[in-house]
């Protein structure tokens, strides 16, 4: 038996083959679509993933602005922020932020699904949302997957 052929393959930004993915949001259950999206760009659906290497795809998402939530969460949940001065504490809905910045609900979603770290924010840098059917990147020609569309 060659002991030479069972080595482990550790991936690099060299050694990756990045994809551009188009995923369509209208009528996902937000956690669900923010599941699959994370696992791609983090790149855990590849036989060579590394968890300290940026393994993952280019996603690009369309019509965010029809997402839905179950539930009671499009009124009930809140999102949290800080101002930075005393009393500054501030709360929006999903539906408040729907009307206001559609893509956020979606991008907030995904970013708490990454890492905490620098290698978190880059593989942020690889998500494009757009609240429309329309994106900018027609180019890249990217590949249409389908998600689980049971409701």
């Amino acid at each position: 038996m060659d002991t030479l052929s069972y080595k482990t393959i550790s991936a690099n930004k060299q050694g990756v083959t990045k994809e551009w993915l188009l995923v369509d949001a209208e009528g996902q259950v937000l956690g669900r679509l923010a599941t699959h999206v994370a696992n791609m760009l983090r790149g855990k659906d590849k036989p060579y993933f590394t968890p300290h290497a940026d393994c993952g795809d280019y996603v690009i998402i369309i019509n965010a602005d029809k997402i839905r939530l179950t539930g009671h969460k499009l009124t009930d949940k809140q999102y949290v922020r800080y101002t930075g001065y005393p009393g500054g504490q501030r709360f929006r809905t999903p539906q408040e932020l729907l009307v206001k910045k559609p893509t956020a609900v979606v991008e907030m979603a995904i970013k708490g699904m990454l890492p905490k770290n620098r290698l978190g924010s880059q593989l942020f840098r690889n998500l494009h949302v757009y609240a429309g059917s329309e994106h900018h990147h027609q180019a890249q020609q990217p590949t249409f997957v389908q998600l689980n569309t049971a409701k």
